[in-house]
């Protein structure tokens, strides 16, 4: 966009100081960013966001969500007499009309946050990043227990295993594009349905009422969070996905992607291993912060949680591939079933594992 444009757009924020400089910053998939630099030392910084509509059609739930969060955390961080606040929760700053966090402009949506100076986010998975990362989204999770209002679903059943499988079964009754027939399809459906009862058992849970949804981050990823320059945690970010859910989406997301030892799509399944210190790591950093809120039932289905997230992949994978590849990009003809096929080996990797993890988390309790 051209830089006029950019600073019309900042104009219609409640911004102190004085725009000196618009530029791009970093490279997310899914919101175009951008860091407005202020002229004055004595002002802040500020992130000006383009929010993908597509994504997130409804961008005032998606911002009544964050200012929820943030308003909760920034009172919890206050009561426990916490210096630095500024940078350890995310601060929005109000549209100068309507008040609103964002503004429509062209039909596009804005967003406007105060730039975190002196942080820095990590890429690399090792056990340390992965510790921090598990407290960091266990104490996320704490925070927000308490929340005393009720969050919208911002990507409606994003990980609802039921529904899930039931767009891979609606998919394998139509066969859109000739491909369920495939033996190796059959093999992996085969699989998929023997274990589709004991992966839906959340859902069920959650009917039955015995296991509640808390407020989750529904993206951990170690690139979430926030670092000072000695390497401390500051702050979670990247909240667009804050929603209800049940709390094995943020232990189980996180470790479905960190603890495999190749890239979901690597074709060579003998190199698929799931890593049992990424594991530890994070599930010792997750129960130091976490235990404290979450129930025995919670605590019991973590292996389980691990187990989901790549089932629940593998569905998803299979039925682009079966689709004809319209959600995922594909750089060859057979690359969903590569990525659904990686993820079954995660899966029974996993599932080797089911006595150590339970080992585990209980010394972790201990």
């Amino acid at each position: 966009m051209k830089d006029s444009e950019l600073q019309a757009i900042v104009a219609r924020f409640q911004v102190s100081g004085t725009v000196s400089e618009i530029r791009p910053l970093g490279e997310g998939l899914i919101n175009d960013t951008y860091k407005v630099v202020t002229a004055e030392a004595t002002e802040p910084d500020y992130v000006l966001q383009r929010v993908n509509h597509n994504v997130f059609p409804d961008v005032d739930m998606v911002m009544r969500n964050i200012q929820a969060v943030t308003d909760h955390i920034r009172q919890k961080l206050l009561a426990a007499g916490e210096d630095d606040i500024e940078r350890k929760v995310l601060r929005f700053i109000p549209a100068r009309e309507g008040d609103k966090l964002y503004i429509v402009q062209d039909g596009q949506y804005w967003r406007l946050m105060v730039f975190i100076p002196n942080a820095i986010t990590k890429q690399a998975v090792d056990a340390d990043s992965s510790r921090d990362a598990g407290r960091a989204f266990g104490r996320f999770q704490a925070m927000l227990a308490d929340i005393p209002v009720q969050l919208g679903e911002t990507i409606k059943d994003f990980h609802n295993m039921e529904f899930r499988l039931q767009q891979l079964r609606e998919v394998v009754a139509q066969d859109p594009v000739g491909r369920v027939s495939e033996p190796r399809v059959q093999a992996l459906l085969r699989e998929i349905e023997a274990r589709a009862e004991d992966m839906t058992k959340a859902e069920r849970m959650g009917r039955e009422g015995t296991l509640p949804k808390r407020v989750c981050h529904c993206d951990t990823k170690v690139n979430n969070m926030m670092f000072n320059q000695e390497g401390q945690v500051l702050c979670v970010i990247d909240l667009d996905t804050v929603m209800p859910n049940f709390i094995f989406s943020d232990y189980g997301d996180f470790l479905r992607t960190a603890a495999n030892e190749v890239a979901e799509d690597c074709s060579d399944m003998q190199a698929v291993r799931f890593r049992m210190d990424i594991f530890q790591a994070f599930t010792e950093g997750y129960l130091s912060s976490a235990r404290s809120f979450l129930l025995p039932v919670e605590i019991e289905n973590l292996p389980y949680a691990t187990a989901l997230f790549p089932y629940m992949q593998c569905v998803r994978f299979l039925w682009d591939y079966l689709s004809g590849d319209k959600y995922w990009k594909c750089q060859y003809a057979d690359h969903n079933f590569v990525r659904a096929n990686n993820q079954f080996h995660l899966l029974k990797s996993v599932e080797a594992h089911y006595p150590q993890m339970q080992a585990f988390i209980q010394q972790c309790l201990n």
